[in-house]
């Protein structure tokens, strides 16, 4: 991989710089500066091993970005998990990582973990004048390489099975000087964060603004009346990361404009129709479409549309890959192919993680160090990529990841459904949408809306089948695998 001499640098904010600020609360770097004292303060005192990755399951707040912050900036590898998964659902993930230390908002009992409460790390009491910082933190920010990990992400491929991604830092020094080439807030300019942390692309937000010695505006959660406002009138905020599904809540408002300092949203997590992005043209909304996962911190490609009307650029497009990253297209033999023809998407170059943490690597990764994505797609003549399906099976709604065989395996646990195949199909809200066809025992007819109602008690509502459709017999190739084309020819009529 690249030598540390070539990983690029950026300089420390200036303690003055804004640093975040939400609805109630504005805060500078010198507040970070004071609350990563106590923080490794508060590590120090419970003996915690630096090397092992602290876990987050917590709702949006501003003491989760100051604790985000100062583990990326103290060196400390993090876990960020879903605070909504049941406790048994957290426990899953968290055992399969040595974890010394959760830092939740949830009662732990049922938990075999040492944890902490966030609210033991509040800042109206930690950032107040009569507090003293215990410990200087200098000392320890030097011995932090670019080669360290700096947090482990759960993803979910088809097999719905999570894997474990771990990130080094040099992953997201590469990806913050390749996102600044297109989007980069100056000095107490803000980056508007409305995304979850549990994944990379809220995540991202926080650690590009520390890089950059930018600002954050948090959202507790989406709110579109509130987003806009901020869009069209808020000058300090310049810049906003998104997925397609929010944007169009916002397009669907017609008070919805920028303001004139404002330089783009920064859009990914799911397909972005052609209908959206003109759209955006038509009433100068500047927009940044793009396209990564966790395995390449976040975007790897981007293709900014800048200006209303701009054809320099192919709106199906997602951009030319980042330097010094490099893209291969292949097909299923693994041989290269020519431009406009369409192949799975490989990826080299130090963006690129090194390998899942339990998952035989070798079903990943090729004998020169090449990751294949598991998406389709293909290269013009000007090597810009079209992205034609992700993860071959994987369905993104919302912006969130769902695994076919979860949902199938959720409806053949109900009675009388004996087999089921899901996928997703195209929708202008959410990107796609889940639907499912089911064979039932002795071809019982079923209500749609009878098994809906029984999947609530098993899956998050986002994963439920919009449309459930009964059929004779499920679609299956030779091998047994589920013909997932055939499949969604069923909603076709």
């Amino acid at each position: 991989m690249n030598s540390e001499s070539n990983v690029p640098h950026f300089d420390p904010p200036l303690p003055i710089s804004l640093f975040l600020k939400s609805s109630a609360n504005t805060y500078i770097y010198d507040d970070l500066r004071q609350f990563e004292h106590h923080f490794l303060h508060f590590l120090k005192k419970i003996d915690y091993d630096y090397t092992k990755p602290l876990a987050l399951s917590a709702p949006s707040s501003d003491e989760l970005v100051f604790i985000l912050a100062s583990c990326w900036r103290l060196g400390i590898p993090f876990v960020p998990i879903d605070y909504k998964l049941s406790q048994k659902e957290q426990l899953v993930l968290l055992n399969q990582l040595d974890i010394e230390l959760l830092i939740t908002d949830q009662e732990t009992s049922n938990l075999s973990l040492q944890s902490a409460n966030i609210e033991q790390f509040s800042l109206s009491k930690i950032l107040s004048p009569d507090f003293t910082p215990k410990e200087w933190v200098a000392e320890h920010k030097e011995s932090v390489k670019p080669a360290q990990l700096f947090g482990y992400f759960f993803t979910s491929g088809t097999t719905g099975s999570p894997k474990i991604v771990p990130l080094k830092r040099r992953q997201m020094l590469y990806a913050a000087q390749a996102s600044s080439q297109n989007l980069q807030p100056r000095r107490n300019h803000l980056w508007l964060l409305c995304l979850p942390l549990h994944h990379i692309g809220g995540i991202s937000v926080i650690l590009r603004s520390l890089l950059y010695g930018s600002g954050i505006y948090r959202m507790d959660k989406f709110n579109p009346t509130k987003t806009i406002a901020l869009i069209s009138q808020y000058k300090q905020l310049v810049a906003a990361s998104m997925v397609p599904t929010m944007l169009n809540r916002l397009m669907n408002r017609n008070d919805f404009a920028a303001h004139d300092n404002f330089q783009a949203i920064l859009l990914g997590g799911g397909p972005i129709t052609p209908s959206l992005i003109d759209d955006c043209f038509n009433r100068g909304i500047p927009i940044i479409t793009s396209y990564g996962m966790t395995e390449s911190c976040a975007q790897i490609a981007a293709n900014p549309l800048k200006t209303v009307g701009d054809l320099s650029r192919p709106k199906k497009s997602v951009g030319k890959v980042f330097d010094p990253n490099n893209i291969d297209i292949r097909n299923d033999e693994g041989h290269s192919v020519e431009p406009s023809v369409s192949g799975q998407i490989w990826l080299k170059g130090p963006q690129i993680f090194d390998g899942y943490l339990i998952n035989n690597n070798a079903d990943f990764f090729d004998s020169e160090g090449w990751f294949n994505t598991g998406d389709y797609g293909y290269l013009n003549d000007q090597n810009e990529l079209f992205i034609e399906a992700r993860r071959t099976d994987l369905i993104i709604s919302g912006g969130e990841n769902i695994a076919p065989l979860e949902v199938e395996n959720a409806l053949e646990a109900l009675p009388n459904i004996e087999e089921a195949a899901v996928v997703g199909l195209p929708d202008e809200k959410w990107g796609q949408k889940v639907v499912a066809i089911v064979k039932t025992t002795n071809n019982q007819k079923i209500k749609s809306g009878t098994i809906q109602k029984l999947l609530k008690d098993h899956l998050q509502s986002f994963k439920i089948p919009k449309e459930i459709v009964q059929v004779d017999s499920i679609p299956i190739s030779k091998t047994g695998k589920i013909k997932r084309l055939k499949a969604k020819e069923y909603f076709d009529k």
